[in-house]
């Protein structure tokens, strides 16, 4: 084929793929925190993939990992036991705080969400689900039904009654003026409202930090008193740790951790950065929860011998190399030299995030009304710099995303900042 790759791009696949740039990028090989495009253009990659490479490009530990596995084996399904998909569990099962845990590996963080809402659906006897406003939690059928955000919800069929909680979005919406104890207070209320007008509802799901929604979080705690709520109507709390697990957030392993008072959800659902690149998603479970299927059930591809052995040696050099810290570190500065820039620029309304999980919001300056092109126009200029960023932010995508790789340096935490802050000037 001599047509451009983009024209062949077009004419097979989906118009509803979406792709970043005016002119689409091939990324060909990276390493570090670097990538390179077919044109021999070197980028700093703040963005992993959409947060899936979490330790580095081409990480020596994980390459070689899957290569000697793949030497052996490949694939064999769940059918048989699989000595990698064990050891994965046990570390997953003890990290997430879950007590009694079981774990299912699914291939994506939305087969991870369908079965976290099979499973609660199934324990409680009710397709019931509450979410969260601006929410984003996969691309299948039932996952686009418990999803509040509608540019990501092209259909309003689903086998599940959605009923959406505020809480997720601190500086917008009719209680963005009040303190952190009164939102938290006002949520609650809004919740205990909710609960009055139906019944035996399955399930709560939240992201600890809405990621499509454009890294938007609530005060710490609020799922915490939430939870004191929905422990007395018997609903489960699923959170979805899709973007914001294994250290990202610098302050703790978990999104779920910054409102532990009343403890540990009772499901857990991963993906993105545990196989640093590799399909692994999953659910953690009580195992009451877990086990309350009374029909068989298998994974074909969950599971698989290459995967496993990615995702252990991926967690494994996370755990002894402290990328946690690195991420609260590191994080913190370019955050706080974020904010700093955006302190010059009337087209910025907020920076806000956690550790290596970075969200800058533009609007029409002197306004709160979300600006889109800006942040379409500050994606082109970062690429043209040597920077690839994310966007989000709901259905205005007005929010520049920002997720590197949680080896990410000082100094390229520096040097990304600084082409940041080019681009913003320029547009």
């Amino acid at each position: 084929m001599t047509r451009p790759l983009y024209d062949r791009h077009r004419a097979v696949l989906p118009d509803w793929l979406a792709l970043y740039y005016r002119r689409p990028l091939e990324i060909t090989h990276g390493e570090g925190r670097h990538v390179w495009d077919a044109e021999g253009n070197k980028y700093l990659d703040f963005f992993g993939g959409i947060l899936t490479t979490m330790t580095a490009h081409a990480l020596p530990e994980v390459t070689k990992a899957v290569a000697e596995q793949a030497g052996r084996i490949i694939h064999s399904s769940t059918l048989y036991l699989n000595r990698q998909m064990v050891e994965l569990a046990e570390r997953v099962a003890q990290l997430s705080g879950i007590p009694d845990a079981r774990v299912f590996f699914t291939t994506s963080g939305t087969e991870a969400n369908d079965t976290a809402l099979l499973l609660a659906t199934a324990y409680r006897n009710s397709n019931q689900i509450l979410a969260m406003r601006n929410s984003y939690h996969g691309r299948s059928f039932s996952a686009v039904g418990i999803t509040g955000n509608h540019a990501w919800s092209p259909t309003g069929l689903s086998p599940l009654q959605t009923l959406y909680v505020h809480g997720g979005v601190r500086s917008r919406g009719p209680y963005a003026r009040l303190s952190d104890g009164q939102f938290i207070e006002a949520c609650v209320a809004d919740l205990e409202d909710l609960l009055g007008h139906t019944r035996n509802v399955a399930a709560l799901i939240a992201e600890p930090i809405q990621g499509v929604g454009g890294f938007t979080s609530p005060p710490d705690g609020l799922y915490a008193a939430f939870r004191e709520v929905l422990d007395r109507h018997g609903i489960l709390w699923i959170t979805d740790e899709v973007q914001t697990g294994w250290g990202r957030t610098g302050d703790h392993f978990w999104g779920w951790q910054a409102h532990a008072r009343s403890g540990p959800p009772d499901l857990l659902t991963f993906a993105k950065g545990i196989g640093n690149g590799m399909s692994i998603g999953g659910v953690v479970a009580r195992a009451e929860i877990m086990n309350c299927l009374d029909s068989n059930s298998i994974s074909t591809f969950g599971g698989s011998p290459v995967t496993m052995a990615a995702g252990l040696a991926n967690l494994g050099y996370l755990l002894e190399h402290d990328l946690q810290g690195n991420a609260r570190r590191v994080g913190g500065l370019l955050i706080e030299r974020l904010r700093a820039i955006g302190a010059q620029l009337p087209l910025v309304r907020e920076v806000r995030g956690r550790g290596l999980m970075a969200g800058i919001e533009l609007v029409e300056p002197g306004t709160d009304r979300a600006n889109p092109e800006a942040a379409a126009a500050v994606l082109e200029a970062a690429r043209e710099g040597g920077l690839l960023l994310g966007k989000g932010g709901g259905h205005d995508t007005s929010v520049l995303r920002i997720a590197p790789p949680l080896t990410l340096t000082v100094a390229e935490a520096e040097e990304g900042a600084a082409i940041l802050e080019r681009a913003l000037h320029s547009v």
